[in-house]
Order: C-alpha cells, then structure tokens, then sequence
C-alpha cells in the first residue's frame, strides 16, 4: 500500500510538471507570430531559420546527453527513425501550408482553421490508438474553440473566394495535429533532445526548397533581421517545441491540444503589449472561454 501510494504520488508530480511545462511551451511558441511580423525575410524562409539556426543547441543538447553516463537515451531503431521522419515532415507541412493559407484567405480564418487541431488530435488518438475522450471532455474543447473564435471573429470574412485557402488552414491543423501525435509515441522511446534534433533536421530539409519556389527574399540584410530570427529559434523552437515534446510524455495527446489553444490567448496579449495592437472587448472574452475550456478539459482527463 505504501510503495503504490508513494507511485501514484510521484504520477501526480510528473503530472503537474508536465502541464507546467505545456503551458511554458504554449507561451514560448506565443511569441512566433511576433518575431515572423518583425522578420526581413518570407515567411516560409522565416520558418526555415527558425529550424535552421535552432539546430546547433539541439544538436548540442544531443551529444551531450549522449556523452551522460548517467542518461537512458536510445539510438532511434529503423522504425523509430521513420516516425523521427514522419513528425519532421509534419511540422514542416504545418508551417509551411499555414503560410500558403494566409495567400489565399484572411489571417483570421487562417489562425482560426489552424487552431482547430484538437479536433484531429481527438480523432486520431480515437482511429490510431483506440482513446476515448468523455463527452466532458468533447464540450470543453468546444468551450475552449468557441474562445478561440470570439478572439480572431472580428476580422473572419465568408465567402467562397476564401474557401482555397480555408482549405489549406484545416489541413495544416492536420499536420499539426500528425506532429502531436507522432511526438506522443515517440516520447515513449526517445528523449526529448533526440526528437527535437532529428525531426528539426528532417523539417528544416523539407522547408529549405519550399522557401527557394515561394519567391520569398530569403537571407536577412541587417544585424536586427538575424536577431530577430534567432530569437524565434531559440525562445519558440528550441525553448516551446522542447517543453510541449516533454510534457507530451506524461499528458494525453488530447488534452495537450487543448492546453495549446493557450498559445492563440497569449499571442493576442503580446500582440497588445508589444506592437500596440487594440484588444478589444469580445477578444477578451474569448481568452476566459478558452482559459475556462482548458480548466474544464483538465478536469475532465
């Protein structure tokens, strides 16, 4: 009784330091938008860079746990190194098909599409792994989206001339959604420095000849543009992507979705803080409804 008191007690902590860690995650990748507003350069090569110039801490990271006598990594199995292959081409397929979207509709429907991932999370952790979720868990993930819309709801425009690139901003939720869930199973072999090296190699492989077709200007002219750049790879990249690949060990894929929309909440706050950006009132509103569906999404899991 004691030693499976003393378990669930230490479940319990890594638990609640995972979802510190998401939220961390969250709040890092908040910033993205930011830095790719700022940048000098397309937005597709903004995403390279950001891959890019995140690599050699990962890499880093990576030998040097290796070289841990004290560490447990594993050297990725062939299959393994497939999946490692899957979740860099995902993530790559979610930067750079978002920023297609963006050509071809409104940000707002853009960001609002993207950010309905939970749905796909959902519904393969149900078709891939046989997860459930309780219909408590379905109604807070709908509070948690309803907030997300009231938030970007404003600027959304219907109409058919926008329905390509609607297209495009459900299917990078897709590729987000194939990334979580690809890094979840992962995390159940690898460490987090294995998967954020090996995947961040395969995505900034898959993004560098995307950038050269989108006819973006590619290298930065001046000093503030390369700052800027290196900001967004080591506060969203090597600082969000690690803390979210961390957390995903120990929470469901599900609810670590949902956690995510925080990311749209504190995008929308530093956007007021920092670039002067109106936050109007129904936009608050919407943050409580997500904060409210992410508590009430907790609970439920």
């Amino acid at each position: 009784m004691k030693s499976q008191a003393l378990n669930l007690s230490s479940i319990s902590e890594g638990s609640s330091v995972s979802l510190v860690a998401l939220f961390a995650g969250a709040t890092a990748i908040a910033f993205a938008p930011i830095f790719v507003r700022l940048s000098e350069v397309g937005p597709v090569a903004t995403a390279f860079w950001r891959l890019t110039l995140a690599l050699p801490a990962l890499w880093l990271w990576a030998v040097l746990e290796r070289w841990n006598p004290q560490g447990s990594q594993k050297v990725p199995t062939n299959m393994l190194s497939g999946q490692l292959v899957l979740a860099g081409l995902f993530f790559a397929g979610d930067l750079s098909v978002w920023h297609w979207s963006i050509l071809f509709t409104s940000v707002a429907n853009s960001t609002l599409l993207a950010n309905f991932a939970p749905i796909f999370v959902a519904l393969g952790a149900w078709g891939l792994f046989g997860q459930w979720v309780s219909r408590s868990f379905l109604m807070a993930m709908t509070l948690a989206l309803i907030g997300t819309s009231l938030m970007v709801g404003s600027s959304l425009q219907m109409s058919l001339r926008h329905l390509w690139g609607d297209g495009l901003g459900l299917i990078t939720a897709v590729f987000y959604a194939g990334y979580i869930l690809t890094v979840k199973q992962l995390r159940e072999e690898l460490s987090v420095a294995t998967i954020m090296a090996w995947g961040g190699t395969v995505t900034a492989l898959a993004l560098f000849p995307i950038a050269l077709l989108s006819d973006d200007t590619i290298v930065p002219a001046t000093g503030r543009g390369w700052s800027v750049l290196l900001g967004l790879a080591l506060i969203s990249q090597v600082s969000g992507q690690s803390l979210i690949a961390y957390a995903l060990a120990h929470l469901p894929a599900a609810f670590s979705s949902v956690g995510l929309l925080l990311q749209p909440v504190m995008a929308t706050v530093f956007a007021w803080q920092i670039l002067g950006e109106r936050l109007e009132p129904w936009q608050a509103l919407g943050g409580i409804l997500v904060l409210a569906g992410i508590l009430r999404a907790r609970q439920s899991s």
